[in-house]
Formats: C-alpha cells, structure tokens, sequence
C-alpha cells in the first residue's frame, strides 16, 4: 500500500512539472545550496572557495543559502568588511527569491494566454492558482476578472535588489541587531501571535506584538517581500513599480523607496535613509546580476572594476 503511495506521489509531482513546465522544479531547488558558517572567517572561505567575490559579481552570482549570519558578526569592527559580507551573505537569497516570483508571474501568464484561447486549466494547475491567489491575496478569478488579473500582475513582480539590500541593512543594522541574530530577522516584521517572535525591551505597556522570529534568512527574505507585494500600505511601490514596466524601463531603487512613506514612523526621514544608503553603497549597480546555474567556481578572468560599499 506504501509504494502505491509513493508511486502515485511521483506520478502527480512529474505531472505537475510537465503541465507548468520547469517551474515546479525550479521552486523545489530555489533554495540552492545550503551553507554553514560558524564564524566570519569560514564564511569568507565558502566565498572564495566559491569565487565569489564583490569585485566579480558580473559573472554570476552562486545560488547558495545561508540559514544564519555568523555568531561573530555582530563583533566585526572592520565596517566595510562587515558591508561586504553582509551583501554578500544576502544577494543570493534575495536572486533566488526574485527567480521564483518572476517564474510564477510567467507561469500565470502562460495560463491566461492559454484561457484566452479556450483551453481550460485541469485540477493541477487550478490548484497552483488557488495557491498563487492565497499567497499574493487575490480573492477573485484572474481567468475571467480583469480586476484581479491587473491586480495579480501588480503584485506577483520582482523588487530590486539595491532596495532590498538597503533596509535589510537599515532594519538590522547591517546584521548586527539582537532580531538579526537570535531570530533571522533583518526587516523588522512584526507579529501579533504570542510565542511566535521576541518581545522587543521597549516595548509599550499594553502592547502585544512580537519581533517575528524565522527559521533561516531566506524565510525572512520571502515574508518581506510578500509584505512589500501585498499589504495596502505599500500599494504606492507597487503602482510605481508597474509604472515603470510599462514605460519599459529598469526598476529604479531610489525611486521605489517613495512606496515605503509607512513602514517606519519616520516616513520621509526613513525614505531618505534608504535612498542614501541605496546611492551611498552604489547598490543601484547590483540591478542586472543573475545566479548562476550551479555552485561551480565561476570561470578564471580578469576581475572588473565593480565599486560600492565603501570602495
């Protein structure tokens, strides 16, 4: 009865693979490989094991994970060093994150476009959608409702990576903070179950919320990104964002940062904040970089002259 199980479990996963294309699997192993790193310094050697470098980042990006930031981060006194491996320690979970949302945001269209030519979707990819809908909090039909097709499409859509590298930096101290470290979170996300995060020392009387805690970074990375991709206070990134689709245009960071007016109290100083630290960095650079299709040293050439942190 087992194998039965288990070859009907195969069966449905091989299924849904050839009926949305590579999508599926690319979802199974977006994560890429995972990572241990104990201190800075073995850190820094999985980097250069890797050829993974700041300076060479045009080559490719690896496609690997990093369930925590190091024990010792927080004690590194170098700044830029600490820049550096912070970026570093990110930048490929936040590519592998916008991969998955650019493939479902293709896999959606091609279902639409196969709709619109009559053809119907089977139980497995109407269950795909149900589960997209879920995600990105979409209660109509996007098949036969132009409103919540337009309003998939303005949410299923990357971020840039200089505006996700900006307030990871911002929020977290550049991975210093006490929620960085003892719960992966580097946003700030809050959480109003009880037990589900750590409550913050200055904490107002009363109140009940929680510092979310997250099983690795990369969980912390994709809620954040659902956040920004979702919630109504963030609808102004969203409509700039499309905006700029529309007009053909690269997704400018600096830009963008204008949609964050209420994530932090702040507003406008917050704004600005992230912009500097977005021009500061020269993060804006990061905007084409891409991972690559496997962990494989990337190949041996003159290293080129990209800047930013501190250079």
């Amino acid at each position: 009865m087992l194998h039965k199980q288990m070859f009907r479990t195969t069966i449905y996963f091989v299924a849904l693979v050839l009926l949305l294309g590579n999508s599926a699997w690319s979802s199974a192993i977006s994560g890429g490989t995972v990572i241990e790193a104990k201190t800075c310094r073995e850190l820094q050697q999985r980097f250069d094991q890797l050829d993974y470098n700041w300076h060479n980042l045009e080559y490719g990006v690896p496609n690997i994970s990093l369930r925590a930031l190091p024990e010792d981060f927080a004690a590194i006194r170098d700044i830029k060093l600490k820049k550096r491996l912070f970026f570093m320690a990110l930048l490929p979970m936040i590519l592998a994150q916008n991969s998955q949302i650019e493939q479902q945001r293709t896999d959606f269209i091609r279902l639409w476009q196969q709709y619109q030519l009559g053809v119907k979707p089977n139980a497995i990819q109407q269950r795909w959608l149900n589960n997209l809908c879920r995600r990105y909090h979409i209660s109509g039909d996007p098949l036969r409702d132009p409103g919540s097709r337009r309003q998939l499409l303005l949410r299923v859509d990357t971020l840039p990576v200089a505006l996700v590298l900006a307030q990871a930096a911002n929020e977290s101290a550049y991975g210093s903070s006490r929620f960085a470290r003892q719960a992966n979170n580097i946003f700030g996300e809050w959480s109003f179950t009880p037990g589900s995060g750590i409550v913050p020392t200055n904490r107002p009387a009363g109140a009940t919320y929680e510092v979310r805690a997250f099983a690795s970074l990369s969980d912390s990375i994709r809620s954040y990104m659902d956040n920004l991709n979702t919630h109504p206070a963030y609808r102004l990134l969203r409509l700039k964002r499309a905006a700029m689709r529309r007009a053909g245009r690269s997704l400018d960071a600096t830009e963008m940062a204008h949609g964050l007016m209420l994530y932090s109290s702040r507003r406008d100083a917050y704004v600005a904040d992230i912009q500097q630290m977005i021009r500061h960095n020269r993060l804006y650079l990061l905007g084409g970089l891409k991972l690559r299709s496997d962990t494989r040293m990337a190949q041996q050439s003159p290293p080129t002259a990209h800047q930013g942190v501190d250079s």
